[in-house]
């Protein structure tokens, strides 16, 4: 497999990219996005074998259950870095070890029921935070220590729906190939 083609499978939607203008419409239709994953993860995921579950979207990537439990973690990680952002002054969030975390024994069990029960309550505490937010709300922003920059709520809103967009792609991804590549 070439590069190139590692690349696609590893990003099928495209790498994530940040417009320097954000309009009203894309934040809407970003939060629209969040708010509708977790029922588009339980579609995909729902009638699938442990075996099918145990498929992986690419070379050495995860299984299709990881990434789901993965999803769990990272928008548990996302509501906490809003919150932050809300409610103090330019903090520094916290980053963690996603690999590791999807070694765990919660990111490799077979039964997704938790995660997705987690990812639904999840998201409908975040949805309703993201369309309360006001345009000075939009300008707070938070420290990414590991990427050494400063990102605003209007990024992390574009960040975390390329994100479910991302995974569900991967979801698919697996699926489409059976698991094998």
């Amino acid at each position: 497999m070439t590069r190139e083609e590692l690349h696609l499978l590893k990003h099928p939607i495209g790498e994530l990219e940040i417009s320097d203008t954000i309009s009203k419409a894309q934040i809407s239709d970003w939060i629209t996005t969040i708010e509708q994953f977790p029922e588009a993860v339980e579609s995909l995921t729902r009638d699938l074998s442990n075996e099918q579950l145990n498929w992986v979207y690419r070379p050495d990537g995860w299984t299709i259950k990881q990434v789901v439990h993965h999803c769990s973690d990272s928008h548990m990680n996302s509501i906490i870095r809003f919150k932050l952002a809300l409610t103090e002054d330019t903090p520094t969030i916290k980053p963690y070890f996603e690999d590791r975390w999807a070694k765990l024994v919660d990111g490799n069990t077979n039964d997704l029921k938790n995660s997705l029960m987690l990812l639904k309550g999840l998201h409908a505490k975040l949805t309703l935070v993201l369309r309360s937010l006001s345009a000075d709300d939009l300008k707070r922003d938070y420290i990414h220590p590991e990427h050494g920059k400063r990102f605003n709520l209007e990024q992390t809103i574009c960040i975390y729906a390329w994100h479910s967009r991302h995974h569900l792609a991967h979801i698919r991804q697996a699926l489409n190939h059976k698991g094998k590549f």
